[in-house]
This record gives structure tokens, C-alpha cells and sequence, in this order.
């Protein structure tokens, strides 16, 4: 039986495993039983030596090295950034930055999306835009609406913006995980994928597969999100690079953590580097300890709950279409540079008059709309309510419709807030119920932006309201 004080300094991966060889290994099920415990030790008390005590001997380092780039080579799976990054080194400048430049749009899209997803919108989004100057000629516009249902739109409007400041600079691809750094948008880990794939580089990358792996690897019980433990696990990667092969042994360790070494369900007898996995090991001759144990599981920060009034605004007149007022989000934080329907952030939950209340002030700071002045009030009720959940903030949306008729000529006061959309497809019913949808939270895409209003189809007012309804009614949580 180990000893309390091993177990200590193992689990804080100051110890190699004395327990399994290559001519030890145990049988393939009694691996898998347990890998798949559910049952977690996270709340034991353990004290955790330093991690700056851990690392790879050069023995580990050759065999981890080989083994996971073999394992790469006969199990790789066939995506369409690597048909384009895999070419030859031998290449012209044209062919490397545009190698250099499929990995950089592949990556972006990688981040919190999963790759079967990925995969269609990279191939609209290299047909379009091939290489990077063509990206830089694009709108923000064109970008969020080749981007809309990927999320986190501040991914699109950066890769926009690094492209223009490349092609501003000359447009020659910068080369090293250090000048990619200095492109907006890119930090340590795009600029790594970037420098060691297209460039074959020797510096690592690090992301949430790589984490894991490395963290079993040597059963680092320390917290994963601490600035000091991150910036320890990225220095134990940069070891373990093969300075031959890059950019395919990066792609392999982030292959391995997201096929075989998961969150819940590692699949340890497939696993190439089973040998050198201290988790492995530990848990084989520990019952409290788990190979998902680690990572640590750290909890997760508290959901802020949001509250919002929003305000679909219909301008009738006499003799023309109605008109669907439209704001323009900040360029900065959440949804930056969406659009939406007029919309007021709550202090909390608020009732019917404090709601309307709150819109009406808006309307009239921003578009200088007086409900007793300039206007009446057609018709205004209540659509429903609308729960949206981001990753950190949960927004509750009171949706309402609102029908203005003006009492004299109308257009929006001077402000850098309004913009909206004309040249609304006549025969397209679907399209302002798709429109009434996607504003819920943030317009990414639509014709021709100008300073106006929405024009939407010429239909009569009850089908129209119907539409709208509908289209609500899809997303629509009763309160």
C-alpha cells in the first residue's frame, strides 16, 4: 500500500510512477473501469506540492514525442484547414501565407465551436474570402452575416480587423508566434497554432484539450484556471514540442485530448501515451483517486441575471410601407456592433408601466419620438417574454410590439445610435419573421445598411401580426 505521504506528492506529480511499465500495463477493461467512474475526489483535502517541481524527463519526452506522433499519423482526421496547411514547406510566399491564413480563420472558428460544426462555415468562408486580402476588402457586415450562428461575434469582427491591419502593413503574413502577437485579435494561442503549423515554429499552444492532457500526464492537482498554473502548463508543452514537427505534434496533442483523452469518458486503453499517464497509473492502485479527477474541477462563476425591455417599432404613414425602427449596439462589449430592436437594460424585474416607461425615454433621447407630440399610439402590446442565455449572463427580455402613426413628417434625430436596413425583399414573409428572431439578440446580417428604416414586405397589418407573433412565440419562455 503507498504511503500517505506519496500519495501526497503524487497527485502533485512529483513522483514518476514506479507502478506502470510497459510491461505492466493492465488489461484493457480493467483501464476503461477506471477511466469511467463518475464519482469525483475533487473535495478531499490533498496538499499540492509546487508545480513548478513537475516536469518531463527526456526519456518521457522522446517517448511521448514518438508515440503521439505516430498515433497522429495513422489517426488524423481528414479536415479541410489540413488539406491546405499540410502542403510542403517548399512553397512560395503566396502558397505559405495562405496556408498561414487558413489556419488562422480554422482556429478562430475552433474556439468554443465544435469541429463538425466548423467545417461548413470554413468552407463558405475560403470560397468567399480565399485569401487575406480579399477578407480585407470585406464589410463587418459581410463578415458577422458569413459569421451568424457561430456566436461570439467579437471572433469575427477581429479577424476582420488583423487582416486589414496585414494587408495596411504590407501584406506579407507575419512568420512568429511573437509578431502574430502583435495582430489585433491574436494572443498566445492562435499565434502559436499559426507560427508552428504554417510555419513550423517550435512553440507550443495551449488550449482546454492540452490542459487536460498535460494535467494527467502528470496528475497536476493544482487549479487549472490559476494565472500561475497556466502559465507553468504552457512552459511543460513548450518541453514536450517536437522542434522536427511542429506543427503536427500540437495538432496532436489537441487531437488526442478531444477524441481520446475527454472530459468524462477517456478512452485510456486507445490511448498513446497510457505509459507516461500518472493519472492512469494512480488511479489503478487508488480507489479514491479517478483519471477524471483532473484536470481539477473548478466552479464555475455565478450567472449575473440581466433584465431588458425591448420594443419592436413600427412607423405607419400614409401612402408608403411600414417602417421598422433598428439600433446599432456599441462597438465594444456584449454584441458588439449587433443590431437590434430598440432595447433598455433593466435595473431588475420591473412590471408593465416601469417597462414602457423606460422605452419611452429611450425612443425619445434617441430618436427624438415623443409619444404626446410627435406621434400616436396605434396599437402597443405585449409579445411575450424571452430568456437568453449566454455564457455568463442570463437576459430576460420583455418583448413588446409597438405601432406608431406620425403626426408629421418623421425621421430620427441626429445620433450615432440609429441605423437600419431598406430595400426589404417584397416577397419574403419568412424573412422579416426570420429578422424579428435573429434581433432578439443582435441583427448580424441583412441588404443594404443605410441610414432609414426597415422596409419590410407589403402585407396586410393581421398577417403582419401574425408574423410577428409567430416568430416571437418560437423563443418565448412564459414568466
Amino acid at each position: 500500500m503507498l504511503t500517505s505521504n506519496f500519495k501526497i506528492n503524487y497527485l502533485a506529480g512529483k513522483l514518476h510512477s514506479p507502478l506502470l511499465s510497459p510491461h505492466h500495463l493492465p488489461p484493457a477493461a480493467a483501464v476503461m473501469k477506471r477511466c469511467r467512474q463518475p464519482k469525483s475526489v475533487q473535495n478531499q483535502a490533498v496538499d499540492v506540492a509546487d508545480i513548478e517541481d513537475i516536469s518531463f524527463s527526456g526519456k518521457e519526452i522522446q517517448e511521448i514525442r514518438a508515440s503521439l506522433l505516430q498515433w497522429y499519423d495513422e489517426n488524423r482526421r481528414d479536415l479541410p484547414w489540413r488539406r491546405i496547411s499540410s502542403t510542403a514547406n517548399e512553397v512560395g510566399i503566396e502558397q505559405r501565407d495562405r496556408r498561414a491564413y487558413a489556419v488562422w480563420v480554422s482556429e478562430v472558428m475552433l474556439q468554443q465551436t465544435k469541429v463538425q460544426t466548423v467545417i461548413g462555415y470554413f468552407n463558405r468562408w475560403m470560397e468567399k474570402w480565399p485569401t487575406i486580402h480579399h477578407l480585407a476588402q470585406a464589410t463587418i457586415e459581410e463578415v458577422n452575416e458569413m459569421w451568424a450562428g457561430l456566436g461570439y461575434y467579437r471572433r469575427a469582427r477581429f479577424l476582420l480587423e488583423g487582416a486589414q491591419m496585414i494587408v495596411e502593413s504590407g501584406g506579407e503574413f507575419p512568420n512568429t508566434a511573437s509578431s502574430l502577437q502583435m495582430v489585433r485579435g491574436i494572443g498566445n494561442y492562435t499565434a502559436g497554432a499559426i507560427a508552428s503549423i504554417a510555419f513550423e515554429e517550435a512553440v507550443p499552444v495551449v488550449d482546454g484539450n492540452v490542459v487536460r492532457v498535460i494535467t494527467r500526464l502528470k496528475a497536476i492537482s493544482a487549479n487549472p484556471k490559476d494565472s500561475k498554473t497556466v502559465k507553468d502548463i504552457w512552459e511543460l508543452a513548450r518541453k514536450l514540442v517536437d522542434p522536427l514537427r511542429p506543427g503536427d505534434f500540437n495538432q496532436a496533442f489537441m487531437e488526442l485530448g478531444a477524441t481520446i483523452c475527454s472530459p468524462t469518458s477517456p478512452s485510456c486503453s486507445k490511448c498513446p501515451t497510457s505509459v507516461q499517464c500518472q493519472a492512469l497509473s494512480l488511479s489503478m492502485n487508488q480507489e479514491s483517486v479517478k483519471v477524471t479527477d483532473f484536470p481539477t474541477k473548478v466552479p464555475k462563476a455565478k450567472q449575473r441575471h440581466d433584465f431588458s425591455a425591448v420594443s419592436v417599432v413600427e412607423i405607419v404613414e400614409e401612402g408608403s410601407d411600414s417602417k421598422y425602427l433598428l439600433v446599432k449596439r456599441p462597438e465594444e462589449g456584449l454584441l458588439a456592433g449587433l443590431w437590434e430592436f430598440p432595447s433598455v437594460l433593466l435595473e431588475g424585474e420591473a412590471d408593465l408601466t416601469a417597462r414602457r416607461k423606460a422605452i419611452d425615454s429611450f425612443l425619445k433621447q434617441s430618436f427624438g419620438l415623443d409619444m404626446r407630440k410627435s406621434c400616436k399610439v396605434v396599437l402597443r402590446e405585449e409579445v411575450g417574454v424571452y430568456v437568453h442565455i449566454f455564457s455568463h449572463i442570463r437576459l430576460k427580455m420583455y418583448i413588446e410590439l409597438l405601432t406608431l402613426r406620425m403626426t408629421g413628417s418623421f425621421y430620427p434625430s441626429v445620433t450615432p445610435i440609429p441605423r437600419c436596413i431598406r430595400n426589404f425583399p417584397k416577397s419574403s414573409f419568412s424573412f422579416l419573421a426570420k429578422l424579428m428572431r435573429y434581433t432578439l439578440f443582435g441583427l448580424h446580417h441583412g441588404p443594404e445598411i443605410q441610414e432609414g428604416f426597415i422596409y419590410p414586405c407589403n402585407c396586410k397589418k393581421e398577417k403582419r401580426q401574425k408574423i410577428i407573433n409567430r416568430s416571437f412565440k418560437q423563443f418565448t419562455v412564459n414568466s
